[in-house]
């Protein structure tokens, strides 16, 4: 049996400090990691840009300042938001929602004002702007193609949740149908009956889940989103969302739980072994199942593979603070060989999805 005290709270704090200090100081130097569209350039790797890598990082400090109270994780927050507002915020999709999350939380915590008509106006673009699919889905638009009639797994984490945050802040009930209303549509569309786990994406141009790959990243953004949504919401036992939701996240973990490789780490092809092992994905899954063994959501016997995931991440965490085995961003692949040439770096969410694990593996030490 694996005993969270082989590793001090010490050293995990250690390493969240590695990993908080790469993530803020990471930049693209290069220009190998800016993306073009139509006119428009994205920087996809440093901290200072207003994106999805940098709000799951954000999410992640902020879950280790509240822990710990570590006044320099409320800094690095609080100066982010301060110079992403100085300089504007981005055009609105899927993943530029993501920072409101971490906002959200922060305006419960010390009610900024100032934060309120972003929340507002960003929320209200969701409800009522933001494309739909067939079914009224939540379209997964980004920066570059509009992905017409897609659902992935990505917008439970990147959208849903900051518009449910906002809605118990705001007391928006609408708020919060709507979010519950998207879970059951992405349940209904990308789950994969046979083994629990998540397809990447769903079609309604042509009714299928592309390549139906079992993706490691992907699933992780719902082992993340399911516990959270139900803690956001205030989700009762007994309540049926609350029920369903637990019986699809249990059949998920059971599914990881089997396809879990001996190094703790799970590979980017959830059930094929011949793809490579993928750490930011790994990364996802030991927060959401540590949090869901926390939660009394699902069975303490998960415990032990959340912590034999924490001890292969952080073996992958190296001097520099950054994470290794993280493969660049995936658009939606229609072979399943499409996931396996995905090649390997360094990306700024293998730190933040670490951070955000290792975070909730220092309530063990309290437990």
């Amino acid at each position: 049996m694996i005993q969270a005290n082989v590793i001090e709270r010490k050293e995990i704090i250690q390493y969240i400090h590695l990993l908080m200090n790469n993530l803020t100081e990471i930049k693209d130097q290069t220009g190998e990691f800016l993306l073009h569209f139509d006119g428009l350039i994205v920087d996809d790797k440093s901290w200072n840009v207003w994106n999805w890598p940098q709000g799951v990082g954000l999410y992640g400090i902020y879950k280790y300042w509240k822990l710990t109270n570590d006044q320099k994780a409320l800094d690095i927050i609080n100066e982010w938001f301060h110079a992403r507002f100085e300089e504007g915020v981005p055009p609105k999709n899927v993943n530029t929602m993501a920072p409101f999350l971490t906002l959200a939380f922060l305006y419960e915590d010390t009610k900024n004002e100032t934060y309120l008509p972003h929340l507002e106006e960003w929320a209200e673009w969701v409800m009522n702007d933001m494309p739909r699919t067939c079914e009224d889905g939540l379209q997964h638009m980004t920066y570059g193609p509009e992905n017409k009639n897609q659902l992935w797994d990505d917008t439970l984490m990147m959208t849903v949740l900051p518009l449910a945050k906002i809605g118990k802040l705001l007391n928006k009930p609408e708020y919060l149908e709507e979010a519950k209303k998207q879970f059951l549509i992405h349940i209904k569309y990308l789950t994969d009956r046979k083994t629990g786990l998540w397809f990447h994406g769903w079609t309604f141009e042509e009714n299928h889940n592309y390549a139906e790959a079992l993706w490691a990243r992907g699933n992780c953004w719902i082992t993340i989103a399911i516990p959270e949504i139900i803690e956001i919401l205030e989700l009762k036992k007994g309540d049926f969302l609350h029920d369903f939701l637990i019986d699809t996240l249990n059949r998920q973990i059971e599914a990881l739980a089997k396809h879990q490789n001996v190094s703790g780490l799970w590979h980017t092809l959830i059930n094929d072994p011949t793809s490579y092992e993928e750490a930011s994905a790994t990364a996802g899954f030991a927060y959401g199942i540590l949090k869901s063994v926390h939660k009394g959501y699902v069975s303490q016997d998960y415990k032990e593979v959340g912590y034999k995931a924490i001890q292969g991440l952080i073996k992958e965490v190296n001097e520099a603070g950054a994470l290794q085995k993280v493969s660049v961003g995936t658009g939606m692949g229609d072979t399943l060989d499409f996931y396996k040439e995905i090649r390997i770096t360094t990306m700024p969410y293998g730190q933040s999805l670490a951070i955000l694990a290792l975070a909730e593996f220092l309530n063990t030490y309290s437990s």
